[in-house]
């Protein structure tokens, strides 16, 4: 629960503190500090776990799925509070290396504290503490927060031995027009600047708003005629709570990039990818994986 971990090359030390290695090494730039303190904040205030977290994380990385977690060694590249972490565990994962910059691995650490195989370090992703020791490297919606998402792509394919796998999941451009028109310039404004718990109050009523209009979307025939259909459709059907820390998620952050296909699609092109799948998610997303050959 506390000490510290030596590294000979380098004749440095770093604590563990909470049962969390602290391992952010080098400079971290401003924008990423920033960023992890704002997401921090939102994992220690939405720390609730839900059962339907693993629906959507099969769906997230589909065709990546249980199998590809069984007996593997997994980085997971911002875990947040650790609720994909749980599903790994639960998936039959051999060690799961849960790594966020922010202060929710404290958020993720009590979450886990009970599973042998799920170990979370404090870190950056841009410059990740691990070897190249990975069987399965995943990241759902962090990429499009780091300053570049290009570079955080390649340090998570760097970490996976030939034979492994990484899949990723984010924003999209395509569908998403007016939030990079109307909301980015919003938050990057004002919301981003915001105090968090401020903003977790003015965010509440315009979630109780949607929460409302969701239940449209319930009915199938009338959820054809409305916009953002298929991604709403699947909102309807979690609680309030989840609804105001995903508008939450939308206002808080300095940064979010919004991908284009073929934005996502040069990640993968390069030499030593195989087996590229890349598709389209609830017509706003990007999910893709590939297997490293080399």
């Amino acid at each position: 629960m506390t000490g510290r971990l030596g590294c000979a090359p380098c004749q440095k030390t770093y604590p563990i503190t909470g049962g969390v290695p602290r391992l952010v090494a080098g400079s971290v730039s401003p924008a990423s500090t920033e960023t992890a303190g704002r997401f921090g904040a939102q994992w220690k205030t939405f720390d609730h776990m839900s059962t339907y977290q693993e629906q959507w994380l099969r769906k997230w990385l589909d065709p990546i799925g249980p199998d590809d977690f069984t007996g593997k060694v997994i980085l997971e590249a911002g875990c947040g509070k650790g609720r994909h972490t749980l599903v790994a565990s639960d998936w039959g994962a051999a060690e799961i290396v849960a790594l966020d910059l922010s202060e929710s691995v404290d958020v993720a650490f009590f979450h886990a504290r009970e599973r042998k195989n799920v170990h979370v370090v404090q870190g950056d992703i841009l410059c990740p503490p691990v070897r190249r020791v990975f069987d399965l490297a995943f990241s759902v919606g962090v990429l499009h927060h780091l300053p570049d998402p290009r570079a955080g792509f390649d340090k998570l394919r760097g970490r996976v031995k030939p034979g492994g796998k990484i899949a990723v999941w984010v924003y999209g451009h395509e569908n998403n027009e007016w939030i990079v028109r109307y909301v980015n310039p919003f938050r990057n404004r004002i919301t981003a600047r915001m105090n968090p718990e401020l903003l977790y109050w003015l965010s509440l009523p315009p979630s109780a708003a949607l929460a409302m209009t969701l239940v449209l979307y319930r009915n199938e025939r009338v959820a054809k005629l409305l916009p953002y259909r298929d991604y709403l459709r699947q909102l309807a059907t979690v609680p309030l709570r989840e609804v105001h820390n995903i508008v939450f998620d939308q206002l808080v952050t300095p940064i979010a990039f919004y991908m284009r296909q073929d934005e996502v699609r040069s990640w993968f092109s390069g030499q030593g990818l195989g087996c590229v799948t890349l598709s389209w998610h609830n017509k706003n997303s990007w999910r893709a994986s590939a297997l490293v050959t080399e």
